[in-house]
């Protein structure tokens, strides 16, 4: 049994009777939807014609929700149906980035998140979901795909059908009969900055990257609006992770590296248990329910690189403790063996988010193969700005700490280069890269990125990383943390609907 929908786009009218019954039957908040109509019109005054899709969950073969979930509070179903432990839920929203669909949405209230889940309380008592019955066209068709004799799996033999963005291979199981195909390609139509009855709503107010191509005289003009989940706390994240992280990985060539004395002897291991510690922190507080995130040890998915990188702080954060204990007790040998595993796990620390942004389905930009390199240059020159920082304060010379700095800046500038400007295999990370040189951060001058911004104070601090440490590691910092805003940022912008 396979649960599926076939939506008959040569019947739906667009009245969005599917919304609201959806609405009403699953109290879904003002401002979310489970289920929604988009528009799109095609053509110029006054040959113009106007298409509609219903969109909302695909109940995908391979869910990437149910994949980086890290408490298995999503689940596949044996009937076909994603389903939701709601209670289960810590609000972390990584589903949301999974999803190359935008069919998630996180319910304030709760803190929680919701979709469509085939009103899978009414199938189980033979009833059919809300937006079937509602449907004045019988525009909705659900039912058991596998089944050869239901209405749906006939009509799929019978009609030629299209799903919903088929380059992620989710094998997404809302399939659209009669449909105009730019309804579901996501970043094909113009999106101007007024809807048909509406300003365009403002979860994302930055400007349309416009030197992008779309479809001519094909507009979308009705549509969803979907927020960005992940923002200052992300990069903050990224930035304490990379100077934890670098710093371990730099530990076992201390003295080569200029540090002497208790520097030498401590720092690398405090740095990492500090910054390691933050990370933790700051991955907690970014929970919609902070006080449930005990449940990554009560019910693990381990197939969830949350959960595996919740692991490799935890151990990295026990090499430091360990380094810095056996210090104190005059084991000076075994602290020094000891950082060889620290510097292991710490390229670990830094790289496995590449592993997690690879599971996020929906954001193409972080599934760049630059991805995983990029994440070790920027710990290598952050954790290393840090150790140059308390080498010099410690009274040492730092000339190679500090070459290995700028040479890691230099790769930092070159890979976000490569990340702008080259080539990009889908149109979500076209859209994402464009939109890289239109963010900014803060009141800066219109004319000057967050991007740009972010590369010229890593070139600021590269600069008085030997005359002035402190001022050097500063404005690397500031530099680091401005782009990974902007790169996490500018992921969550293309449209996915």
């Amino acid at each position: 049994m396979k649960y599926g929908f076939l939506i008959d786009h040569d019947r739906c009218i667009g009245c969005h009777a599917c919304t609201v019954a959806c609405k009403a039957e699953n109290a879904v908040p003002v401002g979310n939807f489970r289920t929604w109509v988009k528009y799109v019109e095609k053509g110029t005054f006054p040959e113009v014609r106007r298409h509609f899709a219903v969109l909302r969950c695909n109940h995908c073969n391979n869910a990437p929700c149910v994949k980086i979930c890290p408490v298995n509070a999503l689940e596949k179903r044996a009937d076909g149906i994603v389903d939701i432990d709601r209670d289960a839920c810590i609000g972390c929203r990584a589903c949301m980035q999974a999803c190359p669909y935008d069919a998630i949405y996180l319910n304030e209230d709760s803190g929680a998140i919701e979709k469509c889940h085939f009103c899978a309380h009414r199938v189980e008592k033979g009833l059919e979901p809300a937006c079937v019955i509602v449907c004045p066209e019988q525009a909705i068709i659900a039912g058991d795909i596998q089944n050869p004799a239901s209405k749906i799996s006939t009509m799929l033999i019978e009609s030629e059908t299209l799903v919903r963005r088929p380059e992620q291979r989710t094998g997404p199981n809302v399939y659209y009969k009669g449909v105009e195909p730019a309804n579901l390609d996501p970043g094909a139509p113009e999106r101007p900055s007024s809807y048909l009855w509406s300003q365009r709503p403002a979860h994302k107010p930055e400007a349309w990257p416009i030197s992008l191509p779309v479809l001519p005289s094909t507009r979308v003009v009705l549509d969803a609006g979907h927020r960005v989940e992940w923002g200052w706390t992300v990069a903050m994240y990224l930035v304490t992770k990379a100077i934890g992280a670098g710093a371990g990985m730099l530990a076992p060539f201390a003295a080569w590296l200029g540090l002497s004395g208790r520097s030498a002897a401590y720092l690398p291991e405090i740095l990492a248990l500090v910054f390691t510690a933050l990370t933790a922190g700051i991955l907690v507080e970014d929970l919609a329910r902070p006080a449930r995130f005990y449940r990554l040890l009560t019910r693990p998915n381990w197939g969830s690189w949350l959960v595996k990188g919740g692991i490799v702080l935890t151990v990295y954060g026990l090499l430091a403790s360990a380094g810095i204990v056996a210090r104190l007790i005059d084991a000076g040998g075994v602290a020094d063996l000891l950082r060889w595993p620290l510097a292991a796990f710490g390229l670990a620390t830094a790289g496995y988010t590449a592993f997690l942004f690879a599971q996020c389905e929906g954001r193409d930009l972080w599934q760049s193969k630059w991805c995983l390199p990029h994440l070790i240059v920027q710990a290598i020159m952050a954790g290393g700005a840090a150790l140059t920082a308390g080498a010099v304060a410690g009274g040492a010379a730092a000339t190679k700490s500090g070459i290995v700095v700028v040479v890691a800046a230099g790769l930092h500038v070159l890979i976000a280069c490569i990340e702008r400007f080259g080539g990009h295999a889908t149109s979500n990370a076209r859209q994402a890269a464009a939109f890289l040189g239109t963010l900014r951060i803060g009141a800066t001058p219109s004319w000057i990125s967050s991007w740009t911004l972010s590369l010229l104070l890593v070139v600021a601090g590269c600069g008085v990383v030997f005359a002035g440490a402190w001022a050097g590691l500063a404005l690397l910092l500031a530099g680091l943390f401005v782009y990974e805003w902007t790169f996490v940022r500018a992921g969550q912008l293309p449209p996915l609907s």
